[in-house]
């Protein structure tokens, strides 16, 4: 059932911010800025997660084809972040709006005391008017510390600061049944949350912009859908698509949000990249963790202990044969919990309140 957004998190890939010729579309920026403009005036709290650094970058600065291709992107995102982020300070100043610029990599939601400093800030920042623009600190992060794309962000931030709604602006209309530019393609427009995997028939073609395909996007918001957020995915090209989207009169993809869970547990969902150690139940554990009860993982159900790892830390829960369970945080140090495997009326290594079931557990 769709519900008027209260805290609404959008984000703009780069194929909607940029000409078939890679250079900046204005005229589309200066559009989706006018839109939420209007969402803000609806009383709606927008945060935007925008990408286009890199392409606004490529159109500032021609560098020669022999430079490394990570440098070369940095350079790019590090000029073109500029030239982005004045671009929406003065569409923005047009409506009366202040922005703010917030660049992150997946550093920055590992530590929780980090991760709640960022969210009072972006509380903060929509709380007087204010809509914080979001990037990827592309100058700094590289392989490992790199997002799987902006979709993953966007889910993050969704999670990080309690939003109800997320909407991902593509160049297609939502998912389909198969290749978007194939005839016999129709597109899904809503998606439950007890749907299959979708996997099979959506297309991994990524942008050519962009870093992530259809199938990041899917997954993103299948996660977010799975915490309680509603999430659209549809067209950033077409005329007054948020607005459209927001009045059920546009085409699009809807995932049906789950019920809403605790913000820890919202944490801990996104944490299956940042996990600092892993442990190994038993099947006793395991059943107990994955029936009803509230419960917390004791020591007594644990086999074995893998990682380097200091209390407050996200850690990974499997059973004996390798299967994902579960996240929490753990409530003792990696020393401590090797003292302790098989322990009885010991406290417990990871509390129910800081414990994250996988739906397929």
């Amino acid at each position: 059932m769709l519900q008027k957004p209260k805290i609404l998190v959008i984000k703009i890939g780069s194929n909607v911010l940029t000409k078939e010729t890679g250079q900046p579309d204005v005229e589309r920026m200066t559009s989706l800025v006018a839109q939420i403009a209007l969402l803000k005036s609806d009383g709606i709290k927008v945060l935007l997660v925008s990408s286009g650094a890199v392409a606004f970058g490529r159109g500032e600065i021609s560098l020669p084809e022999k430079i490394d291709p990570i440098l070369k992107k940095q350079i790019w995102a590090s000029s073109g972040q500029i030239e982005l982020i004045n671009t929406y300070k003065e569409l923005f100043k047009k409506h009366g709006t202040s922005i703010s610029q917030i660049l992150v990599t997946k550093e920055d939601f590992r530590d929780r005391k980090h991760y709640l400093n960022m969210r009072n800030c972006l509380l903060g920042l929509i709380a007087q008017g204010i809509v914080p623009v979001i990037n990827e600190n592309d100058t700094v992060a590289i392989t490992e510390l790199m997002f799987t794309d902006n979709d993953e962000l966007a889910s993050l931030t969704a999670s990080m600061v309690n939003a109800d709604s997320l909407i991902l602006l593509t160049n297609v209309d939502g998912i389909y049944d198969g290749h978007p530019s194939e005839s016999s393609s129709k597109l899904i427009p809503v998606i439950g949350n007890k749907l299959p995997e979708l996997d099979n028939f959506i297309s991994p073609i990524k942008s050519a912009f962009g870093r992530g395909g259809m199938l990041t996007k899917t997954t993103m918001a299948k996660k977010a859908a799975e915490l309680g957020i509603q999430v659209w995915i549809a067209n950033g090209k077409k005329e007054n698509i948020l607005i459209d989207l927001l009045k059920n009169q546009a085409p699009n993809t809807y995932f049906e949000p789950n019920p809403a869970k605790h913000s820890t547990k919202k944490w801990l969902a996104h944490g299956d990249q940042y996990f600092k150690g892993e442990v190994v139940i038993n099947e006793g554990a395991k059943n107990v963790l994955v029936s009803n009860k509230i419960s917390s993982l004791l020591p007594i159900g644990i086999i074995s202990v893998k990682g380097d790892f200091s209390k407050g830390d996200i850690i990974r829960i499997t059973d004996e044969n390798g299967a994902k369970i579960g996240l929490g945080k753990a409530e003792y140090p990696s020393p401590l919990v090797h003292e302790k495997i098989g322990l009885k009326n010991q406290k417990p290594f990871i509390h129910y309140d800081y414990l994250y079931l996988f739906q397929n557990a």
